[in-house]
């Protein structure tokens, strides 16, 4: 028979590897977010200031607020068994989230709380737990007096909880992490852009709360007092998106919704709209599956190694709905910034993959495919052979004829050369990095108006002179390089000399 005895963890000793769990200021605000969500609540500010030095930070919601013995349940480490079943739109999982979150970046939290009229406030603070021995897991219970004594804490009170009968501040104090490794004279400018990354990391994570779909309920955030703007990563509302057919895959008796989309081809966007949804990255980096749970993100841009990211589906991303009742098969963590589909349900995700490819490179091809079907007689010509592909100058163009026919006989093996140095010298690694990574800013070297009329004189009368109807020139030039990339302004002369175009 096995004898039992109470092995308790040091506090201080737990709570400092906790504070290494991998959290960045923006997740853990998030994770605090949640809670406010959980909530119920409408509005949620996020206050914080530099404060010459010592910076703080409060998350302030209108939820339902917590009683006193509520809220000292809450300030347990493990408050709830992950294991439990919860309501579905309980956005919490493991009972950690406010406490690891908030000392991940801060050694002071305190939470002031507010239910039916009544105020409860709790504590914990690092620095006093590691300075008293034996001190144990003593929370701090802190009265309204001692709250009216701590001046910042106080005018946050005031302006947030006091109108209120109902509300929650969760506030942090020495936060530490935000100065670590910075030099003191960079530390304010380091914590103003974490706030930025802050701010568009929950645009993004957050976005069906602030824009939601009819019948939902709208969560306004705001950053001192700023309000935060949806960021939606699948772009529904421009017109050349495609939303592909959802798909609904059933596990345990749960509904996981799949939703593909491909976003717009560069050529149908704005430049500034196009750099706006490629995201940290690129476009390549945030292809893939993007896992929501209850409507909250936890991660993007991920193939779950079922495929490799590849040039001709980075206009792919797909949406996919998960509720909480399956967290435990899909490895969510404290975090909630990681999860992996479980084995059951790969095989679907593969088919879903498959069905959505064809759809994300006929978007990426499509401009050049319809340019290509233009062009009747381009300058370079694609060459498929024995499992390679070469790009080589087109003998047959009415210029290159030209000038091999007017050369004289010994000057014509030179040109020869220097057409096949050219197609050698092709920047085939140069060209497939910049399209890869850069494609909106490829572009070819642009003719004037009078630079192509003085090629547009040539052809003509090169065509003429082997019998060329007149007729037929507008129709062939508009069909041939460089006139077929440059129609308008090639339509433009023949008109002012008097060819019919249409």
């Amino acid at each position: 028979m096995s004898n039992y005895i109470d092995l308790v963890p040091s506090s201080v000793s737990l709570i400092e590897s906790l504070r290494n769990m991998g959290y960045s200021i923006e997740t853990a605000i998030a994770d605090i977010i949640d809670n406010s969500i959980t909530a119920g609540a409408d509005y949620v500010n996020i206050r914080f200031a530099w404060n010459s030095g010592d910076p703080w930070l409060a998350v302030i919601d209108d939820g339902s607020g917590m009683t006193k013995n509520e809220l000292i349940d809450a300030m347990r480490f493990g408050s709830m068994n992950p294991l439990e079943s919860r309501t579905i739109h309980d956005l919490g999982r493991f009972g950690l989230g406010m406490k690891t979150a908030s000392f991940s970046q801060c050694r002071h939290l305190t939470v002031v709380s507010k239910k039916d009229g009544q105020i409860s406030c709790c504590e914990w603070n690092l620095d006093k737990l590691s300075q008293a021995d034996n001190i144990g897991w003593k929370l701090g219970i802190v009265d309204l007096a001692t709250i009216r004594k701590r001046n910042i804490l106080n005018s946050v009170y005031d302006e947030s909880l006091a109108h209120f009968d109902n509300a929650t501040i969760i506030f942090w104090e020495n936060i530490d992490r935000a100065k670590e490794q910075v030099p003191l004279a960079k530390q304010e400018s380091h914590f103003n852009a974490l706030i930025d990354d802050t701010r568009k990391h929950l645009e993004l994570v957050f976005h069906r709360y602030l824009s939601p779909d009819p019948g939902r309920k709208k969560v306004t955030i705001t950053i001192n007092g700023d309000e935060l703007t949806a960021f939606n990563p699948f772009n529904p509302r421009n017109l050349a998106t495609q939303e592909l057919a959802e798909q609904k895959i059933v596990l345990e008796g749960e509904t996981i919704t799949v939703q593909p989309y491909v976003l717009p081809h560069h050529n149908k966007v704005s430049r500034q709209e196009y750099d706006q949804y490629s995201g940290e990255g690129g476009y390549l980096h945030n292809q893939g599956f993007y896992v929501y749970r209850n409507r909250r993100l936890i991660i993007k841009g991920t193939w779950f190694r079922l495929i490799k990211k590849e040039e001709l589906n980075k206009l792919i991303r797909v949406r996919v709905d998960i509720p909480n009742s399956l967290d435990h098969l899909w490895k969510i963590d404290v975090k909630k910034s990681h999860a992996y589909p479980p084995e059951s349900i790969k095989n679907e995700l593969r088919q879903v993959i498959r069905k959505i490819e064809i759809s994300g490179r006929k978007v990426y091809r499509q401009r050049g495919q319809r340019l290509l079907n233009n062009i009747k007689t381009p300058v370079w010509n694609r060459i498929a052979l024995g499992g390679k592909i070469f790009y080589q100058i087109n003998r047959e163009h009415q210029l290159v004829k030209e000038l091999l026919n007017t050369v004289p006989a010994q000057q014509k093996a030179l040109v020869e050369n220097l057409i096949t140095t050219f197609e050698s010298s092709f920047p085939v690694d140069m060209f497939f990095n910049d399209i890869a990574s850069i494609p909106e800013q490829v572009e070819s070297p642009k003719f004037s108006e009078k630079d192509l009329e003085i090629l547009l004189d040539i052809f003509i009368q090169s065509w003429v002179s082997t019998g060329t109807p007149q007729s037929e020139l507008p129709e062939k030039l508009l069909s041939t390089d460089p006139f077929a990339s440059n129609q308008d302004i090639t339509r433009k002369i023949l008109e002012q000399r008097g060819y019919d175009c249409e």
